[in-house]
């Protein structure tokens, strides 16, 4: 087997084909030894692994690598094995249009080595290495919209006084409807609404007490109401005054006819 070690120019020519095998549309491009105290940090900054790939970067040089590039923008890390006389070594490149944060918790599709056979390096980066690419990018799209999603409006538990009682309009959520009945409230089907007597003050306070802790462990507010104000029965709202008018000239009252 030819020794890439030996020759710079093997890993571009090998990245050239391995470019044609893999299912999709590649284009691969090569990035010489500069000469110099060259690594290459542009690239290897975006190298997706913490495993086989990263260490081998930890302890030598990235002298030479080649990237290769899909239609769609994933990309494909490869460098010399080092410390071996064969092979190379492939790992994903990170997708730079996304926040790190978004990167937080997903775990890296780490490389693979593969021999120095372009065509069973393609299997190879096909049946293992692009399908957990695959996986982690999902993962790290969905934290992306996760964190650019308008914050959503808390939900919470409107617990209006009725007299003495505290009602409830029944909740579209089971889990809000059991919490409610297992600290105290009764259903009434009548009006729809769930009911906590206060005929025991203290007992109907350690119900609400008990059951707001409850409801802010499943992430659900409670806030306490009196009932919107209602105009006094026999009232109605003033009438607005009448336009001033020019008083008009006085007339003489007709004298009632004498029978």
């Amino acid at each position: 087997m030819h020794d890439p070690h030996t020759d710079t120019g093997y890993l571009g020519s090998f990245a050239t084909i391995l470019a044609g095998e893999l299912p999709g549309t590649w284009t691969s491009e090569y990035h010489p030894d500069r000469g110099g105290n060259t690594d290459h940090d542009d690239l290897t900054v975006d190298v997706w692994d913490m495993n086989e790939v990263a260490d081998a970067m930890a302890d030598y040089i990235v002298d030479h690598c080649a990237v290769l590039t899909r239609s769609d923008g994933t990309r494909l890390f490869v460098m010399d094995r080092k410390g071996h006389d064969e092979g190379f070594l492939i790992a994903a490149m990170a997708p730079q249009d996304f926040a790190l944060e978004a990167f937080r918790g997903v775990r890296e599709p780490d490389g693979i080595a593969v021999a120095d056979d372009p065509f069973t390096a393609a299997e190879d980066i096909t049946y293992d290495l692009l399908p957990r690419y695959d996986k982690a990018l999902v993962q790290v799209r969905h934290n992306a919209e996760r964190l650019t999603a308008p914050a959503a409006e808390p939900e919470r538990v409107v617990m209006t006084w009725s007299g003495d009682d505290l009602v409830v309009e029944a909740p579209e959520r089971p889990d809000i409807a059991q919490t409610l009945t297992g600290h105290g409230f009764t259903f009434d089907t009548n009006r729809n609404v769930f009911v906590l007597s206060g005929d025991d003050s203290a007992r109907q306070g350690a119900c609400v007490r008990a059951a707001g802790a409850r409801l802010s462990e499943m992430g659900v507010g409670v806030v306490l109401r009196n009932p919107p104000a209602r105009p006094a029965l026999g009232t109605s709202a003033s009438a607005p005054p009448a336009p001033a008018t020019t008083p008009a000239a006085p007339q003489s009252t007709p004298t009632a006819r004498r029978r």
